[in-house]
């Protein structure tokens, strides 16, 4: 992250971060970002980031991305927001995670609707492209229909 914030930083951008106190007691926090916010909890980190942002990208990462996105993605199938959310495949780092989405969609334990939700593309560019002609659909009746297909 603070690679990626350097190179927005470097280039004229606004680089915000908003970071738990414990980490930040382990002076993991950014100095040079345009805001920084400490929040009490991870969760109150994510709400933040979420609030703050226009939509979500998952790039390479281990388990604390993996965890962040797929509560912004739920939260989308739940309708507690209406932002596009989408990973940069770079180099097929994510292939593997996008199969593992198709077959919970071929052994019906997610709507085709819901798998659909999740913008991807190895090219950053394109990316955006398709975040801004995000049209959000997600199928809310998982909840009382379990019918998957």
């Amino acid at each position: 992250m603070g690679i990626l914030a350097d190179a927005v930083l470097n280039n004229g951008g606004r680089a915000i971060g908003v970071l738990p106190q414990f980490l930040m007691e382990k002076e993991v926090g950014h100095p040079g970002l345009t805001e920084l916010h400490i929040v009490e909890s991870m969760h109150q980190r994510k709400q933040l980031m979420n609030d703050l942002c226009d939509g979500i990208i998952m790039l390479p990462g281990g388990f604390g991305t993996l965890e962040e996105f797929f509560e912004m993605l739920t939260w989308l199938q739940l309708g507690l927001h209406s932002k596009p959310i989408a990973i940069l495949n770079i180099n097929g780092f994510y292939d593997l995670l996008l199969q593992q989405m198709d077959v919970m969609v071929e052994q019906q334990y997610l709507k085709t609707a819901n798998r659909k939700l999740v913008i991807t593309s190895g090219d950053p560019i394109e990316l955006i492209t398709l975040m801004e002609n995000f049209n959000v659909q997600p199928d809310d009746v998982w909840f009382r229909d379990r019918n998957l297909t």
